[in-house]
């Protein structure tokens, strides 16, 4: 149905894409792997016409047909549609006006039929088991939901060949279940796919042929069932990765932060966290789990200063209240958030890398109301080397980086504060193996150093194989504490849902 010939794409000196190939076959799920920086989001930015033809070399075709996108409206009137990983929603819209936003139903009159539109948003999601309200607005969403939405818009435009960008990274298990089992029905049903994942297990899940990319040349593509999962962490890494959880086990020093009976409403006035109390250690990572809408992202957010209002209990940081009036006294104490929501949260993407890593750390930079800039580039040129930031320089443009590489800004931002205690929000999520593993030693470098680690995962494995204590919620309180040595998945996920 697609083929892609030897495609060439520069940016200014750098090539992002040297000569890849790549075809799709009428009604497979086609994977497409590789690091983050690999060339992956800008093949998809070729395919769905975001870089028109003329801005490439090489060739496209459509069903054998040479294809000359001059836009993205090209792309989709050709029956490609793409679910992008990073969202674009609109939060003020209903989650059906979001799907039908530009090609709403309209009456005999030219008007809006918002009856039918409803309607036909409602069936969509029994035909799809989506668990969606048509009525809800988008913008007071996790980032899970918000997902889902994005897959219904896609699903409502019935493309002939879908494009699904990390679907399931920020999904819990169950919606991630869900999702596969949707994708399973399409491709009975004729749809094509192809499905960028970094999650290897959803791959042999789902995929009948993978294709790896590598450093913006395409490696090699294989029948899923040919392959393993070593073979394939080769393909993508380029070397060897023995150990996918380096977990250091350490001896826990001294108490770093308490929570004691901790309640907080949010904005409505609804109570979403409910007599909270834990403790961390120094040299320890607390893992932290739950489904999507436990309150794990909000009680971080709440530890940092930036969400609800706290109706009771106390946060004790090196045994001394914190009282949470600004993310600013947090910081200064020694408490640092690194965010799920990058994007929103923990950048300036019209800025470069060296603004942003220097953001939530001035006071260590000026003296008397002045940056230093000279420190200020000797701390961010270390950072940057630490973290192996794949950029050319501190100057790109936080934006114009892949999600990987993003991540990787908004850690060192946050480590270039000095903090005792690390609040880690899903900080693998969308990230390739390669990459995660190299936070995974990061975490280890941040314990060894005495500092504490909350880290929130919806990745279970992940969750065991990083962290010496768990804890798992649900609705807003603690419903368990594991430990990871001798707890199942099994344990974890009943303490997460009953």
């Amino acid at each position: 149905m697609l083929q892609a010939r030897h495609i060439i794409k520069r940016f200014g000196n750098v090539t992002a894409l040297k000569g890849v190939s790549f075809d799709l076959h009428a009604g497979e799920i086609h994977a497409l792997c590789g690091e983050n920086g690999a060339g992956k989001s800008t093949l998809i930015k070729i395919l769905s016409g975001i870089y028109p033809h003329g801005e490439f070399e090489g060739e496209l075709l459509i069903d054998g047909t040479p294809a000359h996108f001059a836009g993205i409206a090209d792309s989709e009137r050709a029956g490609i549609g793409v679910i992008y990983q990073e969202l674009a929603l609109v939060g003020e819209m209903t989650v059906a006006e979001n799907i039908f936003l530009g090609r709403e139903p309209r009456t005999s009159l030219g008007l809006i039929d918002w009856d039918r539109l409803y309607s036909e948003t409602r069936s969509l999601f029994t035909e799809f088991h989506l668990n969606l309200e048509a009525i809800a607005r988008v913008g007071p969403m996790g980032v899970g939901q918000k997902q889902l939405v994005e897959i219904a818009k896609a699903l409502a435009k019935r493309s002939r060949i879908m494009i699904l960008d990390e679907p399931t990274a920020a999904l819990s298990e169950n919606e991630v279940r869900t999702l596969l089992e949707i994708l399973g029905q399409l491709r009975q049903r004729g749809m094509t796919m192809i499905y960028i994942s970094h999650k290897l297990e959803e791959i042999f899940q789902i995929a009948d042929r993978i294709t790896v990319l590598r450093d913006g040349e395409s490696i090699v593509t294989q029948n899923t069932r040919d392959t393993d999962r070593e073979e394939l962490i080769r393909h993508i890494a380029g070397r060897e990765i023995s150990q996918l959880f380096p977990k250091i086990r350490s001896t826990p020093g001294g108490e770093l932060l308490r929570i004691e009976g901790l309640s907080v409403q949010n904005a409505a006035g609804a109570m979403t966290l409910e007599n909270i109390s834990l403790s961390v250690r120094a040299g320890e990572v607390l893992g932290l789990g739950g489904l999507i809408g436990a309150g794990r992202t909000e009680l971080l957010m709440h530890l940092f200063a930036g969400w609800g209002r706290r109706t009771g209990g106390n946060i004790l940081l090196h045994g001394k209240i914190l009282l949470g009036g600004r993310p600013g006294e947090a910081i200064a104490r020694g408490l640092v958030l690194v965010t799920e929501d990058r994007k929103r949260y923990g950048l300036h993407l019209d800025q470069d890398i060296e603004f942003n890593l220097s953001l939530s750390s001035l006071d260590h930079i000026t003296h008397s109301g002045w940056i230093n800039h000279d420190l200020e580039l000797s701390r961010n040129r270390e950072m940057f080397s630490s973290l192996k930031i794949k950029a050319a320089s501190l100057d790109a443009l936080a934006g114009n980086l892949s999600g990987g590489n993003q991540q990787k800004v908004v850690l060192g931002k946050a480590l270039l504060t000095s903090p005792h205690v690390v609040l880690l929000d899903e900080p693998t999520r969308g990230i390739d193996v390669g990459a995660k593993l190299e936070i995974y030693h990061l975490i280890n470098r941040l314990t060894s150093a005495g500092k504490a680690v909350i880290l929130v995962s919806s990745e279970l494995p992940e969750l065991m194989g990083m962290s010496d204590r768990i804890l798992m919620m649900r609705s807003g309180r603690l419903t368990g504490e594991f430990d990871p040595a001798t707890a199942s998945q099994e344990e974890l996920v009943s303490a997460a849902m009953h």
